[in-house]
């Protein structure tokens, strides 16, 4: 069974869910024709996903290797070889241009066959047009005079002393800096390669420092390789081709997505889940304000912000007192009109309290974010991203199916000593059945 899901949420096939119909003022009915066409649709995705069988079906699947340092370095180094020897440069050269290339050989090699000059200016390695040997014997940035021999230069003719040209490169290693380091000019984006900062450099330790940094950008800006986020993990993952993929480190066993390495979060693609990181960061500091000086009126509910003073509360809107702590009606709250003992008491209010709090102010937000486990997890900040129409209203039917599927298979793990192993792993069978379906529509290939 093959099915576009995009030709799904087209115009012409929104009357299969209901959507902008003549019937959509017969709600009950629009609603069971929707809930039919969906359960239909995803009843024969099923059993193709059943046909095909639970264990071969992987929407998943994903080929990488694990390479150690020496690995990555010999795998570098032919390319470097490759390309160096075709462009007639330098190896340290050849690095500038891969990275800024990605490491894509045969694209290198093909741009320098139709203009090597303007590839050469593209990868800042050479200026984009011809610059005068300089003739002056004053350093360009101390202002001294120096001799002819104490001058160096990139190729775009800049000259500065020797000295200045250490402390240069000396600030932006300390700084972290690896292949970035380029001409100190203004305006001028040359880069400097590593046979030109090497001895300039004072002390052993910061050499090994700079090659450290050089290799890590050269995996970074590598488009078939990711460096392993375990903590002091020197793995570096290889794939053919670059996609958001689970990969799973042999040293330390981190698990991440290969394109962005933050956590595998499947079904969602990298850019929303970045997103979604950052809304998480800047919605949680309005939570926390919500949920410590708000609360809602006991009586008609209304959102109340308690900015000092007791705990003696009247609602603006219909004057009922309470108390802030405890949500009890001032009248009958006894002598302790300024320090309510009931709050340890009954922590069930205050609790629904809030959560009712935060409901109203961040609803759609706490109702995707408050909800993760494992696929689920990321299947939240998904739907919060889509827009409404049919394919959202699919998602959610697959979403709901899975998340029940998951509960069962909880709960039958619990009380795995009332149930036998068929029927444990039968659930188990249904629920990855669940999983897998939804990755095969809506995962980003």
């Amino acid at each position: 069974m093959s099915v576009d899901m995009n030709s799904q949420a087209s115009d012409s096939n929104e009357e299969d869910f209901g959507v902008n119909s003549e019937e959509d003022d017969e709600d009950d009915g629009g609603e069971e024709e929707d809930q039919g066409d969906i359960e239909a649709y995803y009843d024969g995705v099923a059993s193709d996903v059943e046909q095909q069988g639970a264990d071969s079906f992987d929407p998943e699947e994903y080929q990488f290797t694990c390479l150690t340092y020496k690995e990555s370095q010999r795998l570098l180094t032919e390319e470097v070889n490759t390309v160096a020897t075709a462009l007639k440069v330098l190896p340290a050269v050849a690095k500038l241009i891969l990275v800024h290339f990605h490491w894509q050989v045969t694209q290198i090699l093909d741009r320098y066959k139709s203009n090597s000059s303007l590839l050469l200016s593209d990868a800042l390695v050479q200026p984009s047009s011809t610059c005068r040997s300089a003739t002056s014997l004053h350093c360009g940035v101390c202002l001294q005079v120096v001799r002819r021999d104490s001058l160096l230069a990139l190729p775009c003719q800049h000259s500065f002393c020797k000295a200045c040209w250490e402390q240069h490169c000396t600030v932006l290693v300390k700084d972290g800096m690896g292949v970035g380091i380029s001409c100190m000019a203004q305006d001028c984006s040359l880069h400097m390669h590593e046979d030109f900062v090497l001895p300039l450099l004072p002390a052993e330790e910061l050499k090994d420092k700079y090659r450290r940094y050089l290799f890590r950008d050269y995996i970074e800006s590598h488009f078939q390789l990711q460096l392993c986020p375990g903590a002091d993990c020197p793995i570096v993952i290889k794939v053919q081709e670059p996609r958001a993929r689970r990969v799973q480190c042999s040293r330390c066993s981190e698990v991440f997505c290969f394109k962005c390495r933050q956590m595998y979060h499947a079904p969602t693609d990298c850019a929303t889940i970045r997103k979604w990181l950052t809304k998480c960061a800047d919605d949680s500091e309005t939570a926390n304000y919500i949920s410590a000086h708000t609360k809602d009126c006991p009586k008609c509910n209304i959102c109340i912000e308690k900015n000092g003073g007791c705990n003696h509360m009247q609602c603006s809107k219909c004057k009922h007192d309470f108390c802030w702590m405890c949500l009890g009606d001032w009248k009958t709250h006894g002598s302790e009109y300024y320090e309510c003992s009931r709050y340890k008491e009954n922590p069930d209010i205050v609790n629904q309290s809030q959560q009712a709090q935060a409901r109203e102010a961040l609803k759609k937000y706490l109702f995707y974010f408050e909800r993760c486990r494992y696929t689920l997890q990321y299947t939240y900040p998904y739907a919060y991203y889509m827009e409404s129409g049919p394919r959202k209203k699919l998602f959610e039917y697959q979403q709901a199916q899975l998340e029940a599927e998951i509960e069962n298979l909880s709960w039958k793990v619990e009380r795995a000593d009332s149930y036998e192993r068929g029927d444990l792993e039968n659930q188990m069978h249904i629920a990855e059945q669940k999983r897998r379906t939804l990755l095969k529509d809506f995962h980003d290939t």
